[in-house]
């Protein structure tokens, strides 16, 4: 059989121009086009060609840089200086100019509030080429690691620990610097101890600042390296970290807005990340679905009253737990004129107080009534009987759960992994982000944005095609 082999010295007529060697089906003509598009006015980009003084590389050549890197998972600035230099398509993008790692890393510094506005823009853009619908809304979070060690996080206990610990160390240094002063006053050993004192002096005031900023800001813990990251608890385990908020649109499971915040949890989430979603679109959504890990009632609420169908699963329904104990709350009657409860036995729990900061009532009954039951030891053992809580917000509760288990509901809550966790799926996964490279919720938030909208771009893409896109966008 014969082989093709190759000749780097081979002589060939290249093209006159940059734009001749890439083709016109070429995804990064789609990117270049979607970054003209863009309104720099409103991103706060300030595009005066006249400006006097040093000329600058021209910002929507470094937006193009920034947003095609981010696609391909190039995100570092060295990388992304290495593949304007190499990279054909890199190339033709920035039309042969050649930023060096510095300029790229100080243009994504400086612009971190404009980068948080590209999302904005692209799913605008989506919604007037009718790839988003904005009915039916799913929301998920997921959590990345921050550009910082965890190891930098302080507690008040720790801080504490560890001044303990320094202020043990001082008087050992200060005994022996007087018993060395004492002995031989020119011994060069204490040299290294003052040296040491200062040291721990030092190290001293810096936490003594944390325990203030602590107190201060009425935090539980604060990271030295990013003060704006959290602890986060993951399936990889505890890490400094964000949690990523997106909100993901039905049709075509494109982002219509995300989000960065710093609390471990997702429950005070459901309505912010709806309501920036509603901004997005300029209307509300009829149906919005999230997981268990948003069953906040009080936030299910604020966009349940606005006439929105909130499909959010309890944790028990989530956990799908079919069949209740004999004497589960579930079995006991509620009478909502004289609020109270009827056990299976059929005595009566009467109202006994309010707890304001979990919100519930509670219902008891006699401890005597209970003694001379036959199912005492079963249904309670508490001497004092039966304690019985209701939620202050128990009906909406009750009608959310009723909601959730609807058929239609089924529905829609299993077409939301589809939706919302492919966009996660992709970033994580495909594009191999673990970690920020930014630090600062405004730098973690551009990032998020960024490849938020490159997700979408690549949606639109695979929908469209890349003509039939740059036609749209230049049309």
């Amino acid at each position: 059989m014969a082989y093709r082999h190759p000749d780097r010295k081979q002589r060939a007529l290249f093209p006159q121009s940059i734009d001749e060697y890439i083709p016109q089906q070429a995804p990064v003509r789609a990117y270049d086009a979607f970054v003209d598009s863009l309104d720099f006015d409103e991103l706060g980009i300030d595009l005066d060609a006249n400006k006097v003084g040093c000329p600058q590389y021209d910002p929507k050549s470094m937006l193009k840089l920034l947003v095609y890197g981010y696609s391909y998972g190039i995100r570092s600035s060295r990388k992304l200086e290495r593949e304007a230099h190499y990279n054909l398509s890199f190339i033709w993008l920035v039309g042969g100019l050649k930023p060096d790692h510095k300029t790229i890393a100080e243009f994504r510094r400086k612009n971190k509030s404009a980068l948080q506005k590209v999302l904005k823009q692209c799913a605008r853009l989506c919604i007037e080429l009718e790839l988003i619908e904005g009915n039916t809304l799913f929301v998920d979070g997921s959590k990345v690691r921050a550009n910082a060690s965890i190891n930098s996080s302080w507690t008040r206990q720790k801080s504490l620990k560890r001044l303990e610990k320094i202020d043990g160390r001082i008087a050992e240094i200060l005994s022996e610097c007087e018993s060395v002063d004492r002995a031989e006053r020119d011994n060069s050993s204490m040299v290294q101890m003052k040296k040491e004192l200062s040291e721990k002096e030092t190290l001293k005031a810096k936490v003594v600042d944390i325990l203030n900023k602590l107190d201060a800001e009425d935090k539980k813990s604060l990271n030295t390296t990013d003060k704006d990251c959290a602890k986060m608890h993951g399936r990889q385990g505890s890490h400094a970290g964000y949690n990523v908020q997106s909100v993901v649109d039905e049709k075509h499971g494109l982002i219509v807005s995300s989000d960065v915040v710093n609390e471990n949890n997702d429950l005070h989430q459901f309505a912010d990340q709806i309501e920036q979603a509603h901004e997005t679109l300029g209307k509300q959504c009829d149906i919005a679905c999230a997981d268990a890990g948003y069953a906040d009632v009080n936030e299910l609420e604020k966009i349940d009253s606005q006439g929105i169908k909130v499909i959010v699963p309890s944790a028990k329904q989530a956990q799908r737990v079919k069949r209740s104990p004999p004497f589960d709350k579930s079995h006991f009657k509620y009478d909502k004129a004289n609020d109270s409860y009827t056990c299976p036995q059929g005595h009566v729990l009467k109202y006994s107080s309010t707890n304001c900061q979990k919100r519930h009532k509670v219902y008891r009954i006699g401890g005597s009534v209970c003694k001379r039951c036959c199912h005492f030891g079963v249904c309670t053992n508490n001497p004092r009987g039966r304690t019985m809580t209701r939620l202050l917000k128990e009906e909406l509760v009750q009608k959310l759960q009723a909601q959730y288990e609807q058929p239609d509901s089924q529905k829609i809550y299993e077409l939301r992994k589809q939706k919302v966790e492919l966009p996660f799926g992709h970033i994580k996964r495909n594009l191999k982000v673990d970690s920020f490279l930014l630090r600062g919720l405004n730098g973690v938030k551009a990032e998020t944005s960024l490849l938020a909208s490159c997700f979408n771009i690549a949606r639109m893409i695979s929908i469209m095609s890349v003509s039939g896109l740059i036609a749209k966008l230049v049309g």
